[in-house]
């Protein structure tokens, strides 16, 4: 333990009588480290939020979406033709064991207008069920009634951003505001959900019962709906239910198996798989920038080491005559260099907490230093340290006596 203490001591001494080669060498290992540990965080930070953003889409979401068949061929003359209906969903729900709500959707870009203000918005034509599929409460009033729906009346329920837009700080419910020439009175504000993983601003709605948006701001045919939002019973079934969801719209739309849908069905999984797959480049990238850096750094103690195994040559000499042997001399310049690799590192960790402090407050994310990066990027400097500290030990190691106390 003494003999270790000692080589400690050596170390840093040897480090301290040559400050500006001691600090040009820490600061490459602590710029190697940064970078690693900031890239971690910054990655594991926008994991995060897409991974938030994807949950705040619904409770196990499905969406299926009407699609054109073929227009050449047999595979054209397959398919009926028919758009997405509420009668589909209705269908979907009684026979689907594992889809727990459905709600048919339609949607168009409107203005709603209260007093002096108005805002552009998305509104959505929809069932009570929506809250349910997209797993969204309200934040303050209530939703439309059952009857509401059979009678299309003039309610809404606004998104938050909408709400904040035209009534500021007021509570809107029980106010009223206007869609292109009719009044609707507000029931209720739904809770924030924030972005989309797409870039959107999912409070940015107004939501109203599908019998009076297809009444008074979209006129279709009736039943018909532009899309199924539909939600799984849990996350394991969410593949059965696609399956179900398949088998019952091919049966209602005359599609036979091998021939191409009039429909398309999409899945929260399938986003989250391909935030897996950028997450696996993510790291593949910080994997690449860490080994550069960590490689320039390396590079730069052994070049250090190097140096001052020439310029105290005469030192070593003089231990190899008192006593000292090939090992000691080697342990000592390895201890040096790694000492000079764990100082580096452990202010590249220090250093990248305060940078990844300022760009979360400037991107605006929850992030910070993972503890276990922090303590493997400080294990792997000492490791690098070790790696390219052999040579220069080794070389002072390996000085002939008689030579070094020659040398001057």
């Amino acid at each position: 333990m003494r003999a270790i203490l000692d080589r400690w001591r050596l170390a840093l001494r040897a480090i301290v009588r040559s400050p500006l080669r001691s600090g040009l060498t820490i600061f490459g290992m602590l710029v190697a480290v940064t970078s690693v540990v900031t890239v971690d965080a910054i990655g594991a930070g926008g994991r995060n939020l897409v991974s938030r953003q994807i949950d705040s889409i619904g409770s196990n979401f499905i969406i299926v979406l009407p699609q054109p068949s073929t227009a050449s061929g047999a595979r054209a003359a397959q398919g009926s033709g028919m758009r997405l209906t509420e009668e589909d969903a209705g269908a979907i729900l009684r026979q689907s064991s594992s889809v727990a709500a459905i709600a048919p959707a339609l949607h168009a870009a409107v203005q709603i207008v209260i007093g002096d203000r108005n805002w552009s918005t998305q509104a959505f034509g929809t069932r009570l069920s929506i809250l349910d599929v997209r797993n969204w409460p309200l934040d303050r009033g209530s939703p439309w009634s059952a009857n509401d729906e059979a009678t299309k009346s003039k309610v809404i329920v606004l998104g938050a951003t909408v709400a904040r837009k035209l009534f500021g700080s007021r509570d809107p419910v029980g106010q009223t505001a206007r869609i292109g020439r009719y009044p609707y009175r507000v029931l209720g504000v739904l809770a924030v959900k924030g972005q989309s993983p797409f870039g959107s601003d999912q409070d940015d709605v107004v939501l109203l019962p599908s019998t009076s948006f297809r009444a008074r701001i979209l006129h279709t045919p009736p039943g018909f709906a532009g899309a199924l939002m539909a939600s799984a019973t849990s996350s394991a079934t969410i593949g059965r239910a696609v399956r179900q969801i398949d088998a019952v719209l091919r049966e209602r739309h005359h599609v036979g198996r091998g021939f191409d849908p009039d429909f398309v069905i999409r899945t929260q999984q399938e986003l989250a798989e391909i935030k897996d797959r950028i997450s696996a480049t993510l790291s593949l990238l910080m994997l690449f920038v860490a080994a550069v850096g960590l490689v320039v750094g390396g590079v730069g103690i052994m070049n250090v080491m190097l140096v001052s195994v020439t310029e105290r040559t005469p030192e070593i000499g003089i231990q190899m005559a008192i006593g000292a042997r090939e090992r000691d001399i080697h342990a000592q310049f390895l201890v040096e260099a790694v000492v000079l690799a764990c100082l580096g590192g452990s202010a590249g960790v220090v250093t990248a907490g305060g940078a990844v402090a300022g760009l979360g407050a400037l991107l605006g994310w929850t992030v910070g230093v993972r503890p276990t990066a922090a303590a493997i990027s400080v294990l792997v400097s000492a490791a690098t340290g070790v790696a390219f500290g052999l040579v220069p030990a080794r070389r002072a190691a390996k000085l002939d006596p008689i030579v070094a106390l020659r040398r001057e």
